[in-house]
């Protein structure tokens, strides 16, 4: 499943990974959120609600271009430099190109929704 990333007029996409995790947050698009900057790293903020995380993995090691849910605050992490092996954290998809949207160092808006197939 893929999704759209606006930011600022610029839209990317995304390829959700097939999941349950990834199923979930679909489930909770379309969706405005307010990121702002975490460890120099990655994009962070808040959802509506927690997230199921049946079957996921107890860890992974994100990379430049993940989109991932942290389990432990419930909130939604993408990743804009490669960041480190994180208990808790779990693979919603991957960024398909254009991340560098993600790199300012002020809170933005970024509204995510389903890709439409044209």
């Amino acid at each position: 499943m893929k999704i759209r990333i606006t930011i600022d007029g610029t839209a990317v996409t995304a390829t959700l990974a097939e999941n349950a995790t990834s199923r979930d947050f679909l489930s909770l698009l379309p969706l405005t959120l307010t990121l702002k900057d975490y460890a120099a790293t990655e994009k962070i903020s808040d959802l509506p609600r927690r997230l199921s995380t049946d079957g996921a993995p107890a860890s992974m090691d994100p990379h430049t271009g993940d989109i991932t849910y942290y389990a432990p605050w419930g909130n939604l992490a993408i990743f804009y430099s490669d960041g480190h092996l994180s208990d808790g954290l779990v693979k919603l998809g991957t960024i398909d190109g254009g991340f560098e949207a993600l790199r300012r160092s002020t809170p933005f808006e970024a509204t995510i929704e389903r890709e439409v197939p044209r």
